[in-house]
């Protein structure tokens, strides 16, 4: 669960112009990442509210385009590795890293997972690059153009190179302002989350200790998934 949370983290934050720096052979790429980089490429820190929507192959399949698994929230991060996502419905649920250690805490089980992030190897590091200002996202992901989507934003589809075991393929779409509007996240049983930002507020500071967390008296501490 707590891997599921922080590959969820890992595709929003790919809509950051640091891992979409460059076009390829695609005009159409070139444009869109110009424009990304222009809008968020000097900002040190953010915050945005989002909305979460999960979609299984066979609601897929059945022509749903809404009443899936939802949830809502908030996304806060700060260069280079901080990152905390605040979910406030249906539940309440907390992550936050400080780039050496993931907390995942759920209030209503009275219950926080605390892991190492050197236990999710490949999923954080790419974090770690990506917010260090990684430049070269073809060596990690095939990159290209998918076309208009029926909102009027245009697509950008990547896909890990080498493969992920969990991720197939990422969609993003960008707005005709260059704001990163949606990230759909495909994973290879054919279900899709979708993750809907809103537009991102610009962050030069955080109250001390913000991207770390203390236990709560009562709260039972899981550590690295053992009991």
């Amino acid at each position: 669960m707590v891997k599921r949370w922080l590959v969820v983290c890992l595709m929003v934050m790919l809509a950051m112009p640091a891992v979409l720096a460059h076009a390829g052979d695609e005009p159409e790429l070139g444009a869109l990442f110009d424009g990304i980089r222009e809008r968020y490429g000097s900002l040190a820190g953010l915050t945005m509210p989002y909305t979460r929507e999960v979609l299984t192959r066979s609601m897929s399949m059945l022509g749903t385009k809404g009443g899936g698994d939802s949830a809502a929230g908030r996304i806060f991060f700060k260069s280079p590795h901080f990152l905390r996502m605040e979910q406030a419905s249906p539940r309440v649920e907390l992550l936050v890293t400080d780039g050496e250690t993931i907390w995942w805490y759920v209030p209503d089980e009275r219950v926080v997972h605390r892991n190492s992030a050197d236990r999710f190897g490949q999923e954080l590091r790419l974090l770690n690059d990506i917010f260090q200002g990684l430049l070269t996202v073809e060596e990690r992901f095939a990159v290209s153009y998918g076309g208009a989507a029926e909102d009027g934003s245009e697509q950008i589809v990547l896909r890990p190179d080498p493969p992920w075991e969990e991720i197939d393929h990422v969609v993003i779409g960008v707005a005709p302002d260059h704001r990163i509007r949606k990230v759909a996240i495909h994973n290879m049983l054919g279900s899709v989350t979708t993750f809907t930002l809103e537009e991102p507020e610009p962050k030069t500071s955080f109250p001390e200790g913000f991207f770390r967390f203390v236990p709560p008296e009562g709260v039972r501490t899981i550590v690295n998934g053992e009991q």
